[in-house]
């Protein structure tokens, strides 16, 4: 049955009669239900950006602006490997568990097979790297902390698949709440190591065990749904075609982290760490903005796979610009009060963050039309189109950050960051265009 041959969605004509009144209230609990997801998302991750910035202020207590230099890196770094090593298997799972174009007894433990090889790859990967990660980023901390981070980066792979196995199971309400659990569990672990232990290894051991605590709910909470019963044994050819469509989709996330942390980086690698904890305060902050965006992405990418291309298109067109509104309906109160919640909460070494904070806030707010436009991408089968979206704004902060970030520092990056999320925002509205018109 093709696109035009289906019967009207919620989301398309309707007929005149009885029928009307079944297709709008069946367009009331589909908006209900999206915005029930969206706000349970939006509240895992506002949990998650909580526990985050406790964690922050606590390391930036104990050892200022050095230290959460640090905090940053050991997050970061390993992340980026393992987006690597696991070749996009958190975006490709959820497709492939939710469309059912293939045996599911195969799907799920070629899922698994894939996330224990790309963890083991992630670790490996990053003690090769460690003797050119260590005179570049860790240099000051000793070469028993670059290659200790080898550790976050095997078991930061398990917690990321989890989450898109979640999703891809339809339990999105689980898929929200391991955001919030990810980051929470830090806190208390940290706190017990803190009794006896300060310094960078507290922060790596710390962040291994939580990454361990979260892994764990994670399996506990897909084993409730079954999803490790009826098991078969992987397909190598299905393997394939899942690293083919994760590595397709891969290079975009690889990009888009790369987009928003290039500046983290480079500012970390030419100012050092004392820098780079000013400007991760400011970037962190700016970021709420992404909340509303992150959300619509998360929860409408399964149901955009679910439906028929031309449902998913007339969704997303008419959705784009209430997206870009909330955006910057989210961005107003955050400029209103960075200029003293900041200095107020982290103490006033951290003054100059406000600047780049105002810097950041002027670029994210397209990030709510991004984040749909993604989600719509990867729901019809077009992860590379989101790809080469995302490589623009990649090409664009890359060139804004080399020249500027060596003068202006913290305030370079922020406006190399700030320009490539529009860029980013106007090369995936163009994409959406062409696969719109091609329907």
């Amino acid at each position: 049955m093709t696109d035009t041959q289906r019967p009207a969605g919620p989301t398309g004509p309707v007929s005149g009669g009885v029928g009307d009144g079944r297709d709008t209230a069946e367009a009331g609990r589909l908006k209900r239900r999206l915005l029930a997801l969206v706000a349970g998302n939006m509240a895992g991750r506002i949990g998650a950006l909580a526990s985050l910035g406790v964690a922050t202020i606590l390391v930036a207590r104990i050892g200022g602006p050095e230290l959460v230099g640090a905090f940053t890196l050991v997050r970061i770094l390993p992340g980026l490997l393992c987006q690597l090593s696991n070749a996009g298997l958190p975006a490709a799972a959820p497709y492939f568990l939710i469309r059912g174009d293939h045996d599911q007894a195969r799907v799920r433990p070629t899922l698994a097979w894939l996330t224990v090889a790309g963890a083991v790859l992630g670790g490996t990967g990053w003690l090769a790297l460690s003797p050119l990660l260590h005179p570049v980023f860790f240099e000051s901390f000793g070469i028993w902390f670059t290659l200790a981070a080898a550790v976050p980066s095997f078991t930061q792979g398990f917690v990321s698949v989890g989450k898109g196995l979640l999703q891809g199971t339809d339990d999105q309400n689980g898929a929200s709440l391991a955001i919030a659990v990810e980051e929470f569990v830090f806190l208390p672990i940290y706190l017990v190591i803190l009794i006896g232990w300060y310094g960078p290894g507290a922060l790596i051991t710390g962040l291994v065990l939580a990454d361990v605590a979260a892994a764990a709910w994670i399996a506990r909470r897909l084993a409730r749904r079954g999803f490790f019963a009826g098991w078969g044994r992987p397909d190598r050819r299905l393997g394939r075609t899942i690293a083919g469509y994760g590595l397709r989709g891969y290079l975009g996330q690889l990009i888009d982290l790369l987009q928003l942390r290039f500046d983290m980086a480079l500012l970390g690698a030419l100012a050092g760490p004392k820098v780079l904890g000013v400007y991760t305060v400011a970037s962190k902050f700016a970021e709420l903005v992404q909340l509303p965006g992150l959300a619509v992405n998360y929860v409408l990418y399964p149901d955009f796979a679910k439906e028929d291309r031309g449902t998913a298109t007339r969704r997303t067109a008419r959705l784009i610009l209430p997206a870009l509104a909330v955006s910057a309906a989210a961005a107003l109160p955050l400029a209103l009060i960075a200029g003293t919640a900041l200095p107020w909460v982290f103490g006033d070494v951290f003054d100059d963050a406000v600047v780049p904070t105002y810097i950041r806030l002027a670029g994210v707010v397209t990030f709510g039309v991004t984040g749909l436009v993604m989600a719509y991408l990867y729901g019809v089968g077009r992860p590379g189109a989101a790809s080469a979206g995302q490589g623009i704004g990649l090409v664009v902060v890359v060139v804004c950050g080399v020249f500027l970030i060596p003068r202006y520092g913290a305030e370079g990056a922020a406006i190399a960051t700030s320009v490539s999320f529009v860029a980013t925002t106007a090369a995936l509205l163009v994409w959406f265009r062409h696969v719109q018109k091609k329907g």
